[in-house]
């Protein structure tokens, strides 16, 4: 992975030992953000979810040799992480990589980087604002301490349970793959980022879990030991293949931002046939005057 950078420090890359091990079927639904939005109006971008069903996954911590199942509701999560391109639509900022003296081609496309924790869980909450969504997320009058509603709707952070679930997709093996065939990493990547959606996805239709860049997750990593740092998964495009595994498992301080670490979206509970029907149906409307005209999917029934 890429350690985390002040303004002004330089890149580094830290090499880190890590954990090698790590599990129903997907249905597609388009989310759009709302036209009137400001992030429409440069051109929308569509965020598509997967449903996943309810099922179990086998989490482990090999660093104090813990092994636990954890019991997985049903849940959305998206095709692809977060790009460029929707961060900065959404928020009116430019990700800091915008901002690079060579910029890299197609960074639209890219995987949006050098996010902290705090700054993902924000984009959560004002896309669900955007959406008409209750926010799954209530921050401290000193910003410092979230808080998180299992009842909104809203968008948020996948668990990191849900996330090696969604990796797997029904499958224990550590890949759900070639790793050249489904991830950008060291021996392939070039030493950078690549558009999300390139690679082979898993059996559910998900890019980018292995390699490109790590995402972060909702958990805390270890408070006991490790205090407020957070989770993040999946393997980045500057790590060795041992890393980009489904079960590899990363912390950080939910301020930092890193170079190779990015986020997912994800959403509570399946789409309702309504919701899914209007998913589908501003899916495929017209685009507006000015956008992009977007491909459609269909969900599977």
């Amino acid at each position: 992975m890429r350690i985390p950078r002040k303004p002004n420090e330089s890149r580094r890359v830290r090499s880190e030992a890590p954990p090698e091990t790590q599990r129903p079927h997907g249905k597609i639904a388009t989310v759009r953000v709302p036209r009137n939005s400001s992030a429409a109006q440069a051109g929308e971008r569509a965020i598509e979810l997967v449903d996943i069903d309810a099922g179990s996954v086998v989490l482990r911590d090999d660093r104090i040799g813990r092994i636990w199942r954890v019991e997985i509701q049903p849940f959305r999560i998206a095709r692809c992480p977060v790009t460029c391109a929707q961060y900065r639509e959404l928020l009116g900022l430019a990700p800091s990589t915008d901002n690079d003296a060579q910029p890299q081609k197609d960074s639209d496309a890219l995987p949006v980087v050098e996010v902290s924790w705090y700054e993902a869980i924000a984009f959560c909450n004002a896309l669900s604002a955007q959406c008409g969504l209750p926010p799954c997320y209530t921050l401290s009058d000193e910003g410092t301490q979230v808080t998180f509603s299992t009842e909104s709707d809203g968008y948020r952070l996948p668990s990191e349970a849900e996330w090696q679930y969604a990796c797997q997709a029904g499958d224990e093996r550590v890949r759900y793959g070639e790793l050249d065939a489904i991830a950008w990493y060291r021996e392939n990547s070039g030493g950078q980022r690549h558009p999300v959606g390139q690679k082979q996805p898993n059996r559910w239709g998900l890019h980018d879990l292995l390699g490109n860049v790590w995402e972060w997750c909702w958990d805390l990593y270890d408070p006991q030991v490790y205090g407020e740092y957070r989770v993040f998964r999946g393997g980045g495009w500057a790590d060795a293949h041992w890393g980009c595994t489904a079960a590899s498992r990363r912390r950080s301080h939910p301020t930092f931002r890193i170079d190779d670490l990015g986020f997912r979206l994800a959403r509570s509970g399946p789409a309702s046939p309504a919701q899914r029907s209007a998913e589908i149906s501003e899916a495929n409307d017209e685009p507006s005057e000015g956008t992009r005209p977007q491909p459609t999917r269909k969900a599977k029934s």
